[in-house]
């Protein structure tokens, strides 16, 4: 009898083990330790990891734990939606992963000691054979999930024309952008469109908000027309806000005073409420952050931590509603780290974050229960400088895969009216 309760449990289990692997899996850090994450290719400026071939990714990461800890890395593979892959292992690794991060080194004259931690892909133990998505997990060595980010691998098979222009709909024109451009094969032969490709378009290099295309508005000759509106439309946002502490001896326009304690403490300006402001073009880098410093000949370990305060002037209005700080030094997560708290004696939201020396972007963006409203804070305009870039994808029917055959990076600097 006791064998016979156990069933509905089993059930439950394999049932939830089978709905999970359908499941999109999504970007995740699980400890506050591990700090100043960074994935981008050998080459490019921007913290987002797409290669072609015959470049190369580098993953860099702080402990702040200070120790020769042991971390591995897994790689697995997915559809162009980021559910799992059928594919076998061997079919996109040629080698082997599950392989500890053997290059690290200590910090060298910081207040803030920790172990920097850099890997390279491809590598003499790991590489890659076809193009597509893909996803890095890095682990301790009780095989804990620390965190996991995705990266990409493209092949140059089709040419991409594209423009940001402004919205067609009167209340959306000052406020919204749209994505219109055409595909023009060059290596390969789209049969049938409609079905086999999928079109991914990014703002900012931020996964949490993309748009999905597939079948083009129109075809002439071989060229392929996506000229949607909506489908292809993002808020303009705001030009996202910026700090330097490359130098904790000094102050700068949005460094208000530094203290040195057992760490420094940089105190920035407080920063208003942009959403009833007009729009001012202030440069950016959409978001990003760059480690630097003027102390030490290498930024990776001489580079040193600061508690960095924020705060924002706005009365206290929310109810279920939260305010965060958002930005790719978070990797634009929203979690209780980065969340900030009303100070009723000064009218204000704030927040203390520990950031390793260099230059940041960020935003304050509002969550209800409706969803998060990235520009509810700063404001939105149409004329916003934003980056996006545009991602081809094509079902290999053969390797039974979906593969990325062409990227396109734009800008709205010049946006069409």
């Amino acid at each position: 009898m006791k064998a016979l309760e156990t069933y509905p449990t089993l059930f439950l289990i394999l049932f939830s083990s089978l709905l999970g692997h359908t499941q999109v899996l999504n970007e995740i850090t699980n400890v506050d330790f591990l700090k100043s994450i960074s994935f981008k290719s050998e080459t490019a400026k921007h913290q987002f990891p797409l290669i072609t071939t015959g470049e190369s990714f580098i993953l860099e990461f702080d402990d702040l734990l200070a120790e020769d800890n042991d971390y591995y890395y897994v790689i697995e593979y997915f559809n162009h939606d980021w559910k799992p892959s059928n594919l076998y292992k061997n079919e996109y690794l040629s080698g082997l992963d599950n392989q500890r991060i053997s290059n690290y080194k200590s910090s060298f004259g910081t207040l803030q000691r920790y172990t920097h931690y850099e890997l390279t892909l491809p590598n003499e133990n790991t590489q890659f054979l076809i193009s597509g998505n893909y996803m890095l997990s890095v682990f301790d060595a009780n095989d804990e999930l620390m965190f996991r980010r995705k990266f990409l691998i493209y092949e140059n098979l089709v040419t991409i024309e594209a423009g940001v222009f402004r919205s067609r709909k009167l209340e959306q024109f000052s406020t919204h952008q749209t994505v219109q451009f055409s595909i023009n094969p060059i290596g390969i032969n789209i049969r049938n469109p409609d079905k086999d490709l999928k079109i991914t378009l990014i703002q900012n290099e931020q996964w949490d908000n993309v748009k999905k295309l597939s079948k083009p508005q129109y075809i002439i000759g071989k060229e392929l027309h996506f000229r949607y509106d909506a489908p292809a439309q993002f808020e303009g946002g705001n030009e996202f806000l910026y700090f330097d502490t490359k130098d904790n001896r000094i102050t700068n326009p949005s460094i208000s005073y530094v203290e040195q304690e057992e760490i420094y403490q940089t105190y920035l300006f407080t920063d208003p409420e942009r959403a009833n402001y007009p729009y001012t073009f202030n440069p950016d880098i959409n978001g990003d952050f760059v480690i630097n410093t003027v102390m030490g000949e290498d930024p990776s370990i001489e580079a040193d931590y600061t508690r960095v305060h924020f705060s924002l002037a706005k009365q206290y209005t929310l109810k279920n509603e939260e305010l965060f700080l958002y930005g790719k030094f978070s990797n634009y997560e929203l979690n209780e780290n980065y969340k900030l708290i009303y100070n009723p004696s000064y009218e204000v939201y704030e927040g203390t974050f520990l950031l390793k020396q260099g230059f940041y972007n960020y935003k304050y963006v509002w969550k209800s229960k409706y969803g998060l409203e990235k520009n509810k804070i700063s404001g939105n305009h149409a004329t916003t400088e934003n980056q996006y870039l545009i991602l081809l994808y094509i079902r290999d029917i053969r390797n039974q895969h979906d593969a990325l055959i062409g990227v396109k990076t734009l800008s709205s600097f010049d946006i069409n009216n």
